[in-house]
C-alpha cells in the first residue's frame, strides 16, 4: 500500500474533493455518505454516477469502505490518517471554550492537583470525549503522612510535603486491619519521612524494613506496602493518570461491542499500566499528536483516537501530558486546539507555581 502522503499527491482535484466531503461529513454525523448527497455538496456540477465511479477508486486505493450494502462510503482508518495529515483545516480556538478551560484553573488554590482534576473535568466537557491527564510526580520533600480508614475495605492515606502541596489518596488496605495498626504504620513512615522526597523514602522504607522486620506488626507492614504502591509504581515513575468522562465514550457508543471495547479501555486505563506509554507517546514528538485506532498501541482495543500533547515546566522539561479520547469519528479541527491550548495552559501555571 502506498504511503499516505504519496497517495494525497496522486489525487486529482475532484477525487481530493470527493475524499474530503466523505469524511468531514462522516466526521460530522457518524453516518456513510452517498453519491447523492455529495452531488449536492460538490464546487462542480457532476452527476451521481461520476462521484460513484470516483468514489470506488478511493476504495480500491484503501482510503474508503462499504460498511453495507447501501451506496454510502466512510473513511478507513488508513483514509483518516490521510485526512488529518494532508487535508485537516484545524480551526482557531473557539472563545467558549478557551473560557471554560481559564476559569477552571482560576478555582480553587494553589494545589496542582486539584487543579489538574479540574481541568480534565474542562477538558471532558468541552470536547464531550475521554479526558486523560498525567499528573507530575511531586519531588518535594515530605512533611507528614497518615493513613484514614474509610471503611472495612478503603483507606485515604494523606502526604503533606514541605511546600505546602497536599496529595489524598484511596486504596484498599489489607484485611484486618485497625486504627493501631494504621497509626503504627503512620508513625514508623513519620519517623522516616521528613526531608526526604516520595523516591528516596520508598529505597529507605526498603531498607527499614528489612532491618526491622520482627520489630513491625504485620499488619502495619502491609498497610505500608499498600499505601505506597499509589506512589512506588512498582519502580517506574510517579506520575498520576487522572481520566474524566468515561460517560461520555459510553453515550457515544451504539453495538454492544463498542460498548465492551470501551468497558476494556477504561478497565486498562483504571489499572493504570499504560500511564509510561502514555508519556512515552506524548514525548516522541512536539506539539499535539493525533494516534487513529490500532495506531495506537494503548488503545488499540477500543478503536479509537487519542488527541494527546505534552507540557512542560520553567526548564522546558516535558513532565506530563494532556489528551481526549473518543471514536475515530472526533471533531479533530475543533479537538487538536483545545487539547494544544490545555497543555500549554497547564505548562504555564505549574511553571509558575515551582
Amino acid at each position: 500500500m502506498n504511503d499516505t502522503s504519496n497517495i494525497i499527491e496522486e489525487l486529482n482535484d475532484r477525487s481530493r474533493e470527493v475524499f474530503r466531503r466523505v469524511v468531514e461529513g462522516y466526521l460530522t454525523n457518524g453516518e456513510p455518505v452517498g453519491s447523492r448527497t455529495l452531488t449536492r455538496l460538490m464546487n462542480e456540477k457532476v452527476s451521481a454516477a461520476t462521484i460513484r465511479n470516483v468514489m470506488q477508486d478511493l476504495e480500491y486505493l484503501g482510503l474508503l469502505d462499504s460498511p453495507h450494502i447501501s451506496a454510502g462510503r466512510v473513511p478507513t482508518q488508513q483514509g483518516l490518517r490521510m485526512f488529518v495529515d494532508g487535508l485537516l483545516e484545524v480551526s482557531d480556538l473557539d472563545v467558549a471554550d478557551r473560557e471554560k478551560i481559564d476559569a477552571t484553573v482560576g478555582n480553587g488554590g494553589g494545589d496542582v492537583g486539584g487543579m489538574l482534576d479540574r481541568i480534565g473535568s474542562a477538558l471532558s466537557g468541552a470536547t464531550q470525549g475521554a479526558s486523560l491527564v498525567l499528573a507530575p510526580k511531586h519531588e518535594a520533600p515530605i512533611k507528614h503522612i497518615e493513613f484514614v480508614s474509610l471503611g472495612h475495605d478503603r483507606a485515604l492515606v494523606v502526604l503533606v510535603f514541605a511546600d505546602g502541596h497536599v496529595e489524598n489518596r484511596i486504596f484498599t488496605p489489607p484485611p484486618g486491619q485497625t486504627p493501631s495498626s494504621m497509626r503504627e504504620a503512620a508513625n514508623f513512615v513519620n519517623a522516616l519521612a521528613e526531608g526526604r522526597t516520595l523516591s528516596d523514602l520508598s529505597r529507605v522504607i526498603g531498607e527499614e524494613i528489612k532491618l526491622r522486620r520482627q520489630e513491625i506488626d504485620a499488619l502495619a507492614r502491609e498497610l505500608i506496602d499498600s499505601g505506597w504502591a499509589e506512589w512506588d509504581d512498582g519502580g517506574a515513575r510517579h506520575e498520576r493518570l487522572i481520566v474524566r468522562g468515561r460517560a461520555n465514550l459510553l453515550e457515544e457508543a451504539g453495538a454492544e461491542e463498542d460498548l465492551e471495547r470501551i468497558r476494556i479501555l477504561f478497565d486498562d486505563l483504571e489499572r493504570k499500566r499504560d500511564i509510561v506509554e502514555f508519556l512515552d507517546l506524548a514525548e516522541e514528538g512536539d506539539g499535539v499528536r493525533i494516534f487513529i485506532g490500532s495506531e495506537n498501541k494503548l488503545f488499540s482495543l477500543s478503536g479509537s483516537s487519542l488527541v494527546v500533547s505534552p507540557y512542560m515546566n520553567a526548564d522546558r522539561k516535558i513532565i506530563g501530558a494532556v489528551g481526549v479520547i473518543g471514536p475515530t469519528r472526533l471533531n479533530y479541527g475543533r479537538i487538536v486546539p483545545i487539547v494544544d491550548y490545555t497543555a500549554q495552559l497547564v505548562g504555564r501555571m505549574i511553571a509558575d507555581r515551582s
